[in-house]
């Protein structure tokens, strides 16, 4: 029996009916070779069950479930699961004909809107055969209380090889055997000998809280008046959108790709950073979006930005060691490239005032969070739709994980695409989500199907944003962006850089 710490469990307290605190990921793999062929898909299928089972020891969460505490009065236990059955967790399904992209992003959109049973290990694993290409498609999803984005990657390398030949698994050196579940009274008496020294916890966090507000006022306060910079977005500064409200519990899915070196192009001529690019692209495409749909929005756009807070000595782990950013989009800018410096600005900035509020802080204030008042504030404000009549936090979520840079194989199957799925949250109705794999960047569209019904225009528009930049950079490959506007915090415009057409939809 092990405590789910104190953010793991807020992913469990905050979920609702409609917000469903899992992340997913899509992976697209060639048939495997067969004698006479390609394999049949049962084929592949029990070739996939074998090697899950052989693995399963190597990531001990996905046996185990999660008991709660009665009344809520402390955070819920880990327990190995007694009654685990692995055909549960991983299944077999077929897409209707014609088996193309809109039925393949359907059936995703449909299993992350649905969520996992709570009785049970959270985790799935879905197998899907009659795609139009031939290729099957492999769906894991697992709840954010087990694993972060970086650990999902780590989670899934387990399943993966380097070559065709699945790699010799030791097997375990004990056999595996699940413990009991405790009863109501041993699960309140282990809850008690924890909350006697809640109160010590709680003033060295306000004290700590204190003294990062303090600093964080007086780098702001710095940065306006001595570096003619912008401090970062406060929560509920973001404009009010029709991407933000109440969400519902149902979803929309789409896909972009593009190639890795089409973005190291970009910084290499504009500077900044893959994710400085990817922050600029994902503003670029909102605002085509909002254009589109005839909105004009006061301000920019704000998303929030998970930052990994894992270090060498957390290679391995699970659960969740993050923090978080929030960002300007520079959607307010008309020019691509401006908007790419801008981003690059905002989160050097935003970096900065990250490590004031540092991942250690935030965890010290989930673990003192009652489950019983925070699941009881979620739901109250899921029910009542408070989102329809404040301001966002922010307006879409923004993750980027950087993955493997070769070729893997799941038994067999050679990956050929991996398109990462994030949570869309109360008051926010778009998540974009991207990993890298293989030197191509992966985007993965997931929006409330009422407040984001047209999420392939949203991914359309990632494309276009890119390309934009793209085509910036190539016209001055040879030459370097120089220079900044002198106490404005903008660089200079090249002289190589003629002003670019109006992309044909703004």
């Amino acid at each position: 029996m092990e405590r789910v710490s104190g953010l793991d469990a807020a992913f469990l307290a905050l979920e609702t009916a409609t917000m469903h605190m899992h992340i997913a990921a899509v992976m697209v793999f060639e048939p495997a070779d067969g004698e006479d062929g390609p394999e049949p898909a049962a084929a592949q299928f029990a070739r996939l069950r074998q090697m899950v089972s052989e693995r399963l020891h190597l990531v001990p969460p996905l046996r185990r479930r999660v008991v709660r505490v009665p009344f809520g009065l402390h955070h819920p236990v880990w327990i190995e699961d007694p009654d685990f059955d692995l055909d549960f967790h991983l299944r077999r399904a077929h897409l209707p004909a014609p088996g193309g992209p809109a039925e393949l992003h359907a059936f995703v959109a449909d299993l992350v809107g649905r969520p996992l049973d709570p009785t049970r290990p959270l985790w799935e694993m879905h197998m899907v055969e009659g795609l139009d290409s031939g290729h099957t498609a492999l769906i894991a999803k697992i709840h954010h209380a087990a694993i972060d984005g970086t650990s999902g990657a780590e989670v899934l390398a387990t399943f993966l090889d380097i070559g065709p030949i699945p790699r010799t698994v030791p097997a375990p050196l004990r056999p595996w055997r699940p413990e009991p579940i405790p009863t109501e009274a041993e699960m309140l008496a282990s809850a008690a000998t924890t909350l006697v020294r809640q109160p010590e916890r709680a003033v060295s966090a306000l004290r700590r809280t204190v003294g990062a507000m303090r600093e964080l006022a007086e780098r702001n306060r710095r940065l306006r008046d001595e570096e003619q910079g912008v401090p970062p977005p406060a929560p509920f500064s973001a404009p009010r959108t029709s991407l933000n409200g109440a969400i519902s519990a149902h979803r929309r899915f789409a896909v972009a790709d593009t190639s890795l070196d089409d973005v190291r192009l970009v910084k290499k001529v504009f500077g900044g950073t893959v994710n400085d690019v990817v922050l600029a692209v994902v503003g670029g495409a909102l605002r085509r979006l909002l254009r589109e749909r005839g909105e004009r929005v006061d301000g920019s756009l704000v998303a929030m930005v998970p930052i990994s807070a894992r270090g060498e000595e957390d290679r391995g782990t699970l659960g969740n060691r993050v923090s978080a950013m929030l960002v300007s989009l520079a959607t307010t800018l008309d020019d691509p490239v401006e908007r790419l410096w801008a981003m690059a600005d905002a989160t050097r900035v935003a970096k900065d005032q990250a490590k004031v509020l540092p991942e250690e802080l935030v965890r010290g204030w989930a673990q003192l969070a009652s489950p019983a008042l925070s699941t009881r504030a979620a739901r109250l404000s899921a029910n009542m739709r408070v989102f329809d009549r404040v301001r966002p936090v922010f307006n879409v979520a923004v993750s980027n994980i950087a993955g493997p840079d070769i070729p893997l194989w799941c038994a067999g199957a050679r990956l050929v695409a991996l398109y990462p799925v994030g949570p869309i949250v109360e008051g926010v109705g778009l998540n974009v989500t991207v990993a890298s794999y293989d030197d191509a960047l992966y985007f993965g569209v997931l929006g409330c199907r009422e407040l984001v019904p047209e999420v392939e225009h949203v991914a359309r528009h990632l494309d276009d944003a890119l390309a934009e930049l793209v085509k910036a950079a190539s016209r001055g490959a040879m030459h370097r962006a120089r220079g900044r506007r002198a106490g404005a915090g903008h660089r200079e415009r090249p002289w190589w850089l003629a002003p670019l057409d109006p992309p044909s939809d703004l």
